[in-house]
């Protein structure tokens, strides 16, 4: 079984920055994507960003990209989302989340989740 951890999250005012950090435990059967999904209240939840665990390939949502960005230490396990410029729009809940499928964005084939660290940011 494969368990991730994130991290990170705050309190921070418009124009700011964080920096959130997912953990993973844990064996995959596969080629392993680690991918950042957020949910807002009252919204669905929503891809964020992308990483191919072997590669490196990133890929990133429109609403932020050229403000977040995604990198992983394989000797730490871990998945990091900094987030630059933020907007009081990416308020949501943060989870990170793991698939042996690669280069997906759609979370229907993620098939590990943390359980979230919360991002708000302050007009």
């Amino acid at each position: 079984q494969v368990q991730l951890v994130e991290s990170g999250g705050g309190l921070v005012q418009a124009g700011g920055s964080l920096r959130l950090s997912c953990t993973a435990s844990g064996r995959f059967a596969g080629r392993v994507t680690l991918g950042w999904f957020r949910q807002a209240p009252g919204k669905e939840r929503e891809f964020v960003a992308m990483v191919t665990w072997t590669i490196g390939n990133t890929d990133y949502s429109d609403s932020v990209k050229g403000r977040f960005t995604i990198s992983r230490d394989a000797a730490k396990n871990t998945m990091y989302l900094q987030m630059n410029s933020l907007k009081p729009e990416d308020t949501a809940v943060y989870y990170c989340a793991g698939t042996e499928w690669s280069s997906t964005r759609s979370a229907q084939h993620y098939a590990y989740w943390g359980q979230g660290t919360q991002v708000t940011v302050s007009s």
